[in-house]
C-alpha cells in the first residue's frame, strides 16, 4: 500500500492530524481536506496536498478524491453543546453522507470511517462494553452521541445496500500532543492542571493515546473486515484517577471531593442558559451530568484479536498530553 495517494478529512483536527502523520511515516502519498476556516497548526511537517472544501460538498470532494486509492473520513462535528444540537446532528450526519457518496462516484477502493464509542451503550455497573451494545438514535444521550449514531448507520446502509468498502473505527477517549481546540477532555487536562477542578463526580472513562488510535486506522485499513466497526481503547480509568495523574504531573494537589450529580442540574441549566445568550460552551450541561452517571469504559479485544491493535498505558498519554499543552502555553 505504501506510495498510493490517500485522502484524510479532518486533517487539521486533532485525530486527523494524527492519522496524516502516520500514513505519511509508513510512506503514503497525502491529499488533506480542510476547511477554509480551520486552523493549520497540524499540518506543519506534512508533505500533502491541502484541498479546501466543504465536507458536506459531495461534488468538490469527488473532484478532490480523483486518483485517490484510500479515504479516511476522520473530519466530525465534535462539540457536546450547541445553541442549536440539531445543527451538530446534520453536520455529522450530512458530513458522512457527502464524502461516501464522493468516494463510490471517484473510485475509491477501500474506506476508513472514524465513529466513536458515543454510539454505544456504557454500563452503569463499571463493565466494559463492547461493539456489539449499541444505542439506538432514540436511548442515546445529547445531540454528539446521537448525531455519530446517525452517521454510522448511513455508513453501514451504504455499505449494505450500494457496497460501500468501509470498516468502522470506533476511538474511545483520545489525548495527546496537538489538541489545538482542545477537545472536551483535553479541556478536562488542563483546567485540572491549571487547578480549575475543584472537585468531582463518580465516573470514568476510557483513555488512549491519539497516536495508537492512528495507527488502529491503518491497521483497519490493512486487515479490517468490510462493514464492521472495531473499538478503538485504551484504559479503562476513573475520572477520580485520572485527576490524581494530572495533578501530580502539575505538581498539584488532586481534589478530594466527591460530589453527587442531582444537586448540580439546577447548576447546569443556569450555565447552558447564559451559553445561549452568550454563545459561549457551558462549563457544565446537563446532558454531560446524565453522562457521568455511565463508567464509559470499553472493550478493545476485537481490534486486539482481528487488527493486531495495542495501545500504551494511559499514563503515557495523559503525560504526553500534559507536556504538549505545556509547551504550547495552555497551561499559563
Amino acid at each position: 500500500m505504501s506510495g498510493d495517494l490517500v485522502f484524510v478529512t479532518g486533517a487539521s483536527g486533532f485525530v486527523g492530524s494524527a492519522v496524516a502523520r502516520r500514513l505519511q511515516q509508513k510512506g503514503f502519498r497525502l491529499r488533506l481536506a480542510v476547511r477554509a476556516s480551520s486552523r493549520r497548526d497540524n499540518l506543519e511537517g506534512l508533505d500533502a496536498d491541502v484541498v479546501v472544501a466543504d465536507i458536506k460538498d459531495r461534488a468538490a470532494l469527488e473532484k478532490a478524491m480523483a486518483g485517490c486509492r484510500y479515504l479516511f473520513h476522520v473530519a466530525a462535528d465534535y462539540r457536546l453543546w450547541a445553541k442549536d444540537p440539531e445543527e451538530i446532528v446534520r453536520n455529522n450526519r450530512d458530513g458522512t453522507l457527502a464524502p461516501m457518496q464522493a468516494a463510490l462516484a471517484a473510485g475509491v477502493e477501500r474506506i476508513v470511517y472514524t465513529s466513536s464509542v458515543a454510539t454505544l451503550k456504557a454500563r452503569t455497573d463499571g463493565v466494559a462494553v463492547d461493539e456489539t451494545c449499541r444505542h439506538t438514535e432514540q436511548s442515546a444521550i445529547g445531540a454528539y452521541k446521537r448525531s455519530k449514531v446517525v452517521a454510522e448507520r448511513v455508513v453501514e446502509k451504504m455499505v449494505a445496500e450500494e457496497g460501500l468498502p468501509a470498516v468502522i473505527v470506533s476511538p474511545s477517549t483520545p489525548i495527546g500532543p496537538r489538541d489545538i481546540k482542545p477537545t472536551p477532555t483535553g479541556r478536562i487536562i488542563v483546567e485540572a492542571a491549571t487547578g480549575k477542578i475543584p472537585a468531582f463526580v463518580d465516573t470514568g472513562l476510557n483513555l488512549v493515546h491519539v497516536d495508537d488510535v492512528a495507527e488502529g486506522h491503518l491497521l483497519a485499513l490493512e486487515k479490517g473486515r468490510i462493514g464492521e466497526t472495531y473499538i478503538l481503547g485504551g484504559e479503562d480509568v476513573a475520572l477520580r484517577r485520572m485527576l490524581v495523574v494530572i495533578a501530580d504531573l502539575a505538581g498539584r494537589k488532586p481534589p478530594t471531593v466527591n460530589l453527587p450529580r442531582t444537586p448540580l442540574y439546577p447548576i447546569a441549566w443556569i450555565a447552558e442558559a447564559i451559553a445561549r445568550v452568550t454563545g459561549n460552551e457551558p462549563f457544565v450541561t446537563a446532558d454531560a451530568l446524565t453522562m457521568a452517571k455511565y463508567h464509559m469504559f470499553f472493550s478493545s479485544a476485537k481490534a486486539k484479536a482481528e487488527l493486531g491493535y495495542t495501545a500504551r498505558p494511559y499514563r503515557e498519554a495523559l503525560a504526553d498530553a500534559f507536556a504538549w499543552f505545556k509547551a504550547a502555553g495552555y497551561l499559563k
